[in-house]
């Protein structure tokens, strides 16, 4: 009797444990992440890490780089409101907008500017929109709200360390071994400019007044491309 009054506590115990885990009514259990979307997390945090030594070798301390992405609002009242940065970076030479990509095998220019072409282990080539056109109406809008002496850059970086490029795809277009080279040459470049440096707190503050940082603002954000076939057919 004492061993069916035991099986009978434990099932009980289950079952409730089972309703706890249920969703309430109105509520949806969060999604699964997809394989494509894991990996895409894993190239943004390596590029993260690398920005931070490269940012911290050549500014010191005196540099933002924000921890996330970054939501701006670039158009009010439309279906999509805002467009996500990837990595926002604000440097005494400058402002940096990154879109990373995780990408394996070769990357070749396309006949299509705003497009590159992705040649596969097997050699199938593959269209693919490309980094600096998923960036290039953000950089449109940061310079059209920016004060004119800051300057603006966009750069795709590819995460993935069995992924080469062609020599012919823009400089702006890298490896993420690259980064260190490129960020050095853009503040040489500044330098040598003789132009005041970018007052990096401020900078930020400006970017704050026509951005979103918080997760519910980007969950929403992402919902609405991951729902729309046609955003996600150009945006791999």
């Amino acid at each position: 009797m004492y061993g069916i009054a035991f099986l009978l506590a434990i099932g009980f115990a289950v079952y409730r444990i089972g309703r706890r885990r249920q969703p309430r009514p109105g509520t949806t259990l969060p999604r699964p992440a997809t394989r494509a979307e894991l990996a895409g997390d894993a190239g943004e945090a390596a590029v993260d890490a690398e920005l931070r030594r490269v940012l911290a070798w050549l500014c010191g301390e005196n540099f933002y780089l924000h921890r996330g992405p970054v939501l701006l609002r670039h158009a009010p009242g439309a279906s999509y409101p805002t467009a996500e940065v990837d990595h926002l970076a604000i440097t005494p030479f400058g402002l940096f907008v990154f879109e990373t990509k995780n990408w394996t095998g070769h990357i070749e220019p396309a006949s299509d500017e705003g497009f590159l072409v992705r040649v596969a282990a097997n050699g199938d080539p593959e269209w693919r929109k490309s980094p600096l056109k998923q960036n290039y109406s953000k950089v449109v809008f940061l310079r059209g709200v920016m004060p004119g002496m800051w300057p603006i850059h966009s750069f795709g970086v590819f995460a993935s360390v069995n992924c080469t490029l062609s020599p012919a795809i823009p400089p702006s277009l890298m490896r993420i071994a690259d980064l260190a080279h490129q960020l050095r040459l853009c503040k040489t470049h500044y330098e040598c400019r003789g132009q005041r440096e970018v007052n990096v707190k401020a900078a930020w503050q400006a970017v704050l007044s026509v951005a979103e940082v918080d997760r519910g603002s980007i969950e929403r954000h992402r919902l609405r491309v991951r729902t729309d076939p046609v955003i996600r057919m150009i945006i791999p």
